[in-house]
């Protein structure tokens, strides 16, 4: 540790800058892919090759997969990755880490990163790592050393001498020894993940050293925050305390010093109203957990009334703020499984969701394997097996040797190679949607207001920015919906409107506005298909 740098960083501290002009916000126009590396890819060549554990090498020889830097290619067209845990740690999953400094062994090395992000840049997409600053490994070398009470870093950590008098919450006080008697340290998640004590300053410039040196060491372009609604505790209050909040926002000004253009996403799984706290002074962007629950819970149902309440409800509570969008990520049950799948009508109801989230405002994050509908239910290691690149049933073009984890079953029929060649595939789906997003201004950035309808099954809403207005048109029932109407206002008196059809199978229909500027029981399009949505632009 360069005590020096800390001690630099703590004379700094009060002075931050302050928050970054607008052209460092690009992540308002990427779209996101969540890879878990240890299921992504194992290199073909080098020390790593071959033995059943994704690397970094390995992602790097599928990036073309994800974004060859060419337009119009057959790749998925990802413009930004989110790396789940990749330093040193004990366990298959990472969140419990033993060195901060370095990527994990299995994986690869510093300087295979700092290759990662290069090729990435060459493409066009940028890099953001799992940070996890609200606990360590128990075989951390801190929390070992911590375990001596004469330590200096005992104070890193948060003792108590008998197990405090809480009503709740007594799982995440850890007895040391084996009798079940004090000492005890507090480990929200369980014992093998030790909290670590904000109230320790040292504590909180390591922090930000650590973020330092992903940031400049490394070239990393973000961070995506575990867990961090709980970094600090005051008594029983163990969730986004005001502390919380004021530590971070202190953080953020300092990263921005460091990388003015890195990108935060912090994961604070709650209602939005809960979460709109953190944005965008704590953190940039937040999960929309809410949303992703009321997207997939809609589509299952047949019923879009609670997704249109839930997007009027976040244009009325983030005022602007940014948010991130997903359906699954790597601690849920797989869209296709949530979705009864895999079947046509699974597939049918997934590309439904799949065009909310890439149509609707945020930042999108898909998680790996989602775009070909791979399936899996908990425990977490059956939700996070091996990509299924081809039909071989035993490596799935994952390995050449034995997988960390067997492949799904059904990667015969679901892999990346069967789905690129069908155009009607959940694959060609997501591609399509994808370069819909990334090739309109209105979806990235636009305002996002519910268009009311009286026919049950039917979500439209509208897009717009001062040049492009677009009305995405939802089909959640089983059915073709033939009739319907919406009205519009704000139009030139007698004038005709046109719409011309950006993505789905549908005709479109023109209309005139009436001597007042309204257009009345206007059908953009002719009908829409069962569990099909239709993406329009209105021509006025």
């Amino acid at each position: 540790m360069n005590h020096a740098l800390l001690a630099l960083l703590a004379a700094c501290a009060p002075a931050f800058a302050a928050e970054p002009p607008a052209s460092n916000d690009w992540w308002h126009d990427a779209v996101f892919y969540e890879v878990f590396v240890r299921s992504f890819a194992d290199s073909t060549s080098g020390p790593l090759a071959g033995d059943g554990v994704g690397d970094i090498p390995g992602l790097i020889e599928r990036l073309d997969e994800l974004n060859d830097g060419q337009p119009g290619g057959d790749d998925l067209g990802v413009t930004a990755l989110w790396l789940m845990p990749i330093a040193q740690s004990p366990s298959y999953h990472g969140y419990d880490v033993v060195d901060y400094y370095n990527v994990d062994d299995e994986y690869g090395t510093n300087a295979d990163f700092e290759r990662l992000v290069d090729e990435c840049h060459k493409r066009g997409m940028k890099v953001i790592v799992d940070l996890v600053l609200n606990h360590c490994s128990s075989e951390n070398p801190w929390f070992i050393e911590a375990k001596n009470p004469d330590s200096p870093r005992h104070d890193w950590f948060v003792w108590r001498d008998t197990r405090p008098d809480w009503k709740n919450n007594l799982h995440m006080w850890h007895s040391l020894g084996d009798d079940g008697k004090g000492p005890y340290y507090y480990g929200f998640f369980w014992k093998g993940m030790p909290d670590l004590n904000y109230d320790n300053k040292l504590v909180s410039l390591t922090a930000y050293d650590i973020s330092r040196h992903w940031l400049a060491d490394l070239h990393a372009d973000g961070f995506r925050l575990d867990a961090i609604r709980y970094l600090f505790e005051r008594g029983e209050n163990i969730d986004s305390c005001q502390e919380t909040i004021d530590w971070l926002t202190d953080w953020h000004k300092y990263i921005r010093t460091v990388e003015p253009a890195c990108f935060t996403v912090g994961e604070v799984w709650g209602q939005t109203d809960f979460v709109k706290q953190y944005v965008p002074k704590a953190i940039d962007s937040v999960f929309e957990f809410q949303l992703a629950e009321t997207i997939v819970a809609g589509v299952n149902s047949g019923d879009p009334k609670a997704v249109a309440a839930q997007i009027t409800h976040l244009m009325d509570s983030y005022d602007g703020a940014p948010y991130s969008t997903f359906l699954t990520n790597h601690d849920q049950n797989r869209l296709m499984s949530q979705l009864g799948g895999p079947n046509a009508e699974a597939i049918a109801k997934n590309k439904l969701a799949a065009t909310l989230l890439l149509t609707l405002p945020g930042t999108p994050f898909l998680y790996y394997g989602e775009e070909i509908g791979m399936t899996g239910v908990k425990p977490d290691e059956d939700i996070r097996t091996p990509m299924q690149w081809t039909p071989d049933p035993m490596q799935s073009g994952f390995t050449t040797g034995k997988p960390w984890r067997q492949v799904n079953d059904n990667t015969a029929d679901i892999n990346v190679a069967a789905e690129k060649k069908d155009a009607d595939s959940l694959w060609s789906h997501y591609q399509s949607l994808i370069e819909l997003r990334l090739g309109t201004e209105a979806l990235r950035r636009g305002t996002a207001e519910v268009v009311e309808t009286n026919i049950d099954g039917l979500l439209i809403y509208r897009r717009q920015l001062p040049r492009q207005e677009l009305l995405v048109l939802a089909n959640f029932t089983d059915r073709p919906i033939g009739e319907f109407g919406i009205d519009l206002d704000g139009l030139r008196p007698n004038r005709l409107i046109r719409s011309r059809v950006l993505f789905g199978d549908a005709r479109s229909r023109s209309g005139h506005a009436d001597k007042d500027g309204w257009l009345h029981d206007w059908q953009p399009v002719a009908e829409i298909g069962p569990r099909e949505a239709v993406v329009v632009r209105v021509i006025r």
